[in-house]
C-alpha cells in the first residue's frame, strides 16, 4: 500500500514539474523585450549623430563630450546587463551563443574588406556571444551560490578592471595602479581586454571588463526573479518597442547599412 501511494506522490510531482516548466516556456517576459527595444532605438540614434560628425562632417559639439560619453554608456551597460539577466531564460543558451558569435563574425569581415577605416573587432556581438558560451559550463555553481554575494563581486570586479583597455586599473578617472605593460600584446590579448599599442576598433568590447558587467545581470536575475511582484510586473507588454526588441538581432544587423544608405540619399 505504502509503495503505491509513494509511487503516486512522485507522478505527481512529475506532473506538476512539467506543468511548471511549461507555464515557463509559454511565459515571456514582454517588459525586458520593450527595454531591450528602446535601447536598440537610442542606440539606433547614436550611431546615425556618429555618421554624421564622423563621416559627413556635421558639427555636434557635445556629441565627444560628457553629455554624450554618459548617452554612449547607457546603452551598452543596458544591452550587457539586460543579455546577462536573460542568460537564464534562454532555453539552448548554446545555440544562441553560436548564432550571436557568427553574426559578430560577419560584422567584422564586412568592416575589415569594405570599411577597414572603421573596421570592428571584438565588437558587442562578439563580447555578448563569448559570454553566453563562457556561462554555461559555470552556471550551475553560479546559481548554487548567494546571488547577492555574486553581484556584489561582479559589480566590485568591474569597476576594478573597468580601465584595463586603457592599461590601468580603476574606474573612469581613478587610477589604482598601472597594469603591467607585458600583458599587452598580440590580437589575443586584446580579446581579453589588454590592446597592443595601435590596436584599433570601431566597436570594442573585451572579456574584462565587460564580462564582470554581464555576470552583474545573471545575478540580478538570481534576486529579482525570487520575487512575484517583479514577474508580474516583466509580463505587461510593451507595444512596438517589445516588437523591436524581440527583432533586436535583426534590426542591429541592418541598421548600420540602412543609415548610411539614408544618409548617401540625403547628403548626395
Amino acid at each position: 500500500m505504502k509503495n503505491k501511494e509513494q509511487i503516486q506522490n512522485v507522478k505527481q510531482k512529475v506532473l506538476a514539474k512539467n506543468r511548471s516548466e511549461t507555464t515557463k516556456d509559454r511565459m515571456r517576459y514582454h517588459l525586458l523585450d520593450g527595454l531591450r527595444g528602446l535601447t536598440l532605438i537610442s542606440m539606433i540614434i547614436y550611431h546615425g549623430l556618429f555618421d554624421l560628425v564622423e563621416l559627413y562632417g556635421v558639427s555636434i559639439r557635445w556629441f565627444f563630450q560628457t553629455p554624450g560619453y554618459v548617452w554612449q554608456q547607457s546603452i551598452c551597460w543596458t544591452f550587457i546587463l539586460l543579455s546577462g539577466f536573460c542568460w537564464r531564460l534562454g532555453r539552448i543558451p548554446w545555440r544562441r551563443g553560436i548564432l550571436i558569435s557568427a553574426c559578430g563574425l560577419v560584422i567584422t569581415m564586412v568592416t575589415h574588406f569594405f570599411m577597414p577605416s572603421e573596421r570592428i573587432l571584438f565588437g558587442i556581438l562578439t563580447f555578448t556571444g563569448a559570454a553566453m558560451l563562457l556561462l554555461i559550463p559555470v552556471s550551475g555553481v553560479l546559481q548554487r551560490m548567494s546571488q547577492k554575494a555574486g553581484l556584489l563581486a561582479s559589480a566590485f570586479l568591474f569597476f576594478l578592471t573597468r580601465n584595463v583597455n586603457r592599461g590601468y586599473l580603476g574606474f573612469e578617472n581613478i587610477c589604482l595602479g598601472k597594469v603591467p605593460g607585458v600583458f599587452y600584446r598580440g590580437i589575443g590579448s586584446a580579446g581579453l581586454g589588454f590592446p597592443a599599442p595601435g590596436f584599433f576598433s570601431g566597436d570594442y568590447f573585451s572579456l574584462f571588463p565587460w564580462l564582470f558587467l554581464y555576470l552583474c545581470g545573471f545575478f540580478l536575475y538570481g534576486i529579482l526573479m525570487e520575487q512575484n511582484a517583479v514577474k508580474r510586473m516583466l509580463c505587461r507588454r510593451a507595444g512596438f518597442l517589445e516588437w523591436i526588441g524581440y527583432h533586436s538581432l535583426e534590426i542591429y544587423m541592418l541598421h548600420q547599412p540602412v543609415l548610411m544608405l539614408i544618409l548617401e540619399c540625403f547628403f548626395n
